[in-house]
């Protein structure tokens, strides 16, 4: 505990909120470090952000932003570098000034790091949301060339090609039914489904004959159908697992300043969503 024995506080956001696995593993890393510290979670929506963030206290450390916040919490802080190019944050860091950073794309490198992913040269992402844009960035600083974005409204892609402008990379897009009625995906070295479980179905066969690294940022329900078929075609698949534990290992080190052993977090998670611990 903190030498002035004040309890400090955190939080998960969103709505909705009841499903997180934010506090089991925030707490996890709270005994882990050995801090006396709360997180709890609240359902707030966009606009009820300003207002509850006005009233917390002097305990107050850290919030972890969900869905739909991540836009939103923009207004609140000042953004890095990470937090302008995405065009979304998922934390928000409570010490004066304010700040706003996203750790969702440093969770993205270092989930596929875990799997052996350390340099990127071809992708696809499935998707043009929050995350979506977090995997281009994330992929883009791996040092991918050329990543396909595939989209059911390619004018919603718009923000991803423009994240390439500066690099050494170059985003192109693809309209999800196009790909769809092909039946045929260009080779690439890895594979991100960032869309809403059972979105990806269809195109499952198609994504798992194309990457042999699919990373399917669901958690829960778990296997996706696009898990189970990139397995069985022997490609690597990293699940949004890795995501959750890899971007909380980093929200944790910002709030607390503290660095925690992200296997400890896995395996709460695991255990958390019933899912045995490979081995």
């Amino acid at each position: 505990m903190d030498a002035d024995r004040t309890v400090r506080v955190c939080a998960v956001l969103g709505d909705p909120i009841e499903h997180s696995l934010s506090p089991l593993l925030h707490q996890t890393a709270y005994r882990s470090l050995g801090l006396g510290w709360e997180y709890q979670r609240h359902r707030v929506d966009a606009a009820g952000l300003p207002a509850f963030v006005a009233g917390l206290d002097g305990r107050w450390r850290g919030l972890s932003l969900t869905m739909p916040l991540k836009e939103a919490a923009l207004a609140l802080g000042e953004p890095d570098e990470t937090v302008l190019a995405v065009g979304a944050a998922n934390t928000l860091l409570l010490d004066e000034p304010r700040r706003v950073r996203n750790t969702d794309v440093g969770g993205l490198r270092r989930a596929l790091g875990s799997a052996g992913v350390e340099t990127v040269g071809t992708a696809l992402v499935l998707g043009t949301g929050a995350t979506a844009r977090s995997a281009v960035a994330a992929l883009l600083g791996m040092g991918a060339a050329r990543i396909t974005v595939l989209a059911r409204r390619p004018e919603r892609a718009e923000p991803l090609v423009a994240m390439a402008a500066g690099s050494a990379g170059e985003v192109e897009v693809r309209p999800w039914a196009e790909a769809v009625a092909a039946g045929s995906l260009d080779p690439v070295d890895v594979a991100v489904s960032t869309v809403v479980a059972g979105a990806a179905d269809a195109l499952a066969p198609l994504v798992a004959g194309a990457a042999p690294v699919v990373f399917d940022v669901i958690y829960d329900p778990w296997p996706t159908v696009l898990a189970e078929t990139a397995a069985r075609t022997g490609a690597t698949v990293v699940d949004g697992l890795d995501l959750l534990v890899h971007q909380a290992v980093l929200q944790v080190e910002l709030m607390t300043g503290r660095t925690v052993d992200p296997g400890l977090l896995l395996s709460a998670g695991r255990e958390a969503v019933g899912r045995p611990s490979p081995g």
